[in-house]
């Protein structure tokens, strides 16, 4: 079949050249030869790029406003870092449209603009000490309502655009089909170029030269991003969902699922003429009692998202171990050697540059080398299946958490050398080079276990759910973060009583952050082993199949 608008010259009808189950922009059916694919996706990536330039500009060197101008100690400056971005990610279950996209770039912009404005309130001195806790109030205040109107505004289109932009593959097409495989590891790719250029520029605006245009760089960057997504409207592919789609709210939808199959568990075998055959062949069969009421595809539906929670609450591992690449992993750099030179000192955030340069060459190694070397071994299309690419970043991060903890032993180690345990601000005598390692196997991992959840979730749902799919990856991640901010505030009261050191005392020379990444070791571990058995009994669905099928 042509792809081209030339129908009559091929033989192909023009007819041929519609999109099924699309429409553009004014409502007609889409035609292949001038919408989505690649050339819809490059504004929607383009987006994806200053949208987190925008985010990571505030996400990535937090902890040290926190802990510095903010004053915070380090353990509630890790929990409330871990908070905001946890809310960021869960928030996008509770938007689903497009429409949460576009009014979600506005929120964030709007809170971009009061997060700048809270950096240059000035600090007053001492002498006044009752006018100074008043504006200190009045800026923190504006402070997290500005950062948490970022996170809803995150939450309307984080997920809804990655699936937007997956949308402009139609999977029953050969071709298209093929190139949306690589459609994840391409953005994730971009997304990485963006996190990468604002963790190298922005971290060293902030610390060496403004918070306020630190904070301010990011909000243009937005705007940015709002621009990139609406040049390339007329070029999108929206889904109709064909004929017979729901309207309403996935939610609404599940849930009436599972409130008809909790009415109908009392059924008899009485009421011969309410029973339905049961098909022990599926997974949940007690949601078979909820077809007497509710339509068989929306059964369906609620039989797919529950099938996802046993690898969905695996990786919730995933969220409490990347949860430290932005705040310990960060707040053990500041102790260490940052010197390049006599005048240059390099941001402890800047690190986590390695983490976006990592993904940055991974990708193109995995799309180009890794995939068809696999391909050629296990001739699968994607070289290996989503759940193999997830367990094999799980192994990483056991890895990743290993050796930050045995890197943070010698940190301790040269401390105590030096007598520096009892000096807070004193530098540890060793380079920050050392912590590369640990940010490189978080790089590797997410090329693995992040990209290959993406995909996951995106793809073992039904289509009317596909948005909802992203949700839960992001939601997943979010909730790990929760956990880690749950964590920390546990561990600090536990291990602060009766005048012993908490493992985030304030100064880390006395901490044992080492104790911390050892733990976060051995739940890797176990979120390992239980995501390798759950694994072995998932079913893929008939549409990841039809792909694969297309594909070969």
């Amino acid at each position: 079949m042509s792809i081209s608008g030339a129908g009559n010259e091929t033989g192909t009808t023009l007819t041929d050249d519609v999109v099924e189950c699309s429409v553009d922009f004014r409502g007609k059916p889409s035609v292949r030869s001038s919408s989505g694919g690649w050339r819809s996706c490059g504004f929607i990536i383009g987006a994806e790029v200053s949208e987190k330039f925008a985010y990571y500009g505030i996400a990535t060197n937090l902890i040290t406003y926190f802990t510095g101008p903010l004053g915070e100690s380090t353990a509630a400056a890790a929990s409330n870092v871990n908070l905001w971005v946890g809310t960021a990610a869960v928030l996008p279950l509770f938007w689903g449209s497009i429409a949460g996209s576009f009014l979600g770039r506005f929120c964030t912009i709007l809170g971009l603009g009061l997060l700048t404005f809270s950096t240059t309130i000035p600090s007053l001195s001492k002498d006044e000490e009752t006018l100074v806790s008043c504006v200190s109030q009045v800026k923190v205040t504006i402070f997290f309502c500005a950062l948490y109107l970022i996170a809803v505004g995150e939450g309307g289109f984080k997920a809804c655009l990655r699936a937007f932009g997956a949308d402009q593959f139609d999977e029953h097409h050969p071709e298209e089909s093929k190139t949306k495989s690589s459609y994840f590891n391409w953005l994730y790719f971009a997304i990485a170029f963006g996190i990468f250029s604002t963790r190298f520029v922005s971290n060293y605006i902030q610390e060496n030269l403004s918070w306020a245009l630190g904070f301010g760089i990011p909000c243009i960057s937005m705007m940015l991003a709002l621009f990139f997504f609406l040049l390339g409207t007329n070029t999108y592919r929206f889904r109709t969902g064909g004929e017979g789609r729901k309207q309403n709210n996935p939610f609404v939808r599940i849930g009436r699922v599972f409130l008809a199959a909790a009415k109908n568990r009392r059924q008899t075998s009485s009421d011969s003429s309410l029973l339905l055959p049961i098909d022990n062949s599926k997974k949940f069969r007690f949601l078979d009692r909820a077809a007497i009421s509710c339509d068989s595809s929306e059964v369906e539906e609620a039989r797919a998202v529950l099938s996802l929670l046993p690898v969905c609450m695996c990786c919730l591992v995933f969220g409490i171990v990347y949860a430290q690449t932005s705040t310990f992993f960060t707040m053990q750099g500041s102790t260490m050697n940052r010197s390049i030179s006599s005048r240059l000192l390099v941001p402890a955030a800047t690190l986590q540059c390695f983490v976006s340069l990592t993904v940055i060459v991974s990708i193109p190694i995995y799309d180009r080398l890794f995939v068809p070397f696999a391909r050629s071994i296990t001739r699968k299309p994607a070289g290996i299946t989503t759940l193999q690419r997830i367990c094999t970043g799980a192994f990483l991060l056991i890895l990743s958490m290993s050796i930050a903890a045995l890197v943070e032993m010698k940190r301790l180690k040269t401390a105590r050398d030096h007598g520096l345990v009892d000096s807070h601000k004193a530098t540890v005598p060793m380079s920050i080079c050392w912590l590369i390692p640990q940010y490189v196997l978080h790089g590797v991992s997410e090329v693995f276990a992040m990209v290959g959840l993406q995909e996951f979730l995106y793809g073992q749902v039904p289509v009317e759910l596909r948005s909802l799919g992203l949700s839960l990856y992001l939601s997943v991640i979010g909730t790990g973060f929760f956990l880690s901010s749950i964590m920390v505030l546990v561990i600090e009261r536990i291990t602060s009583q009766s005048g012993q050191v908490s493992w985030f005392a304030n100064n880390l020379n006395q901490a044992h952050l080492d104790y911390f990444y050892w733990l976060l070791a051995c739940l890797s571990s176990i979120s390992f082993v239980s995501f390798v058995y759950f694994s072995k009994s998932h079913v893929y669905n008939i549409q990841t199949k039809l792909s694969e099928d297309l594909e070969e």
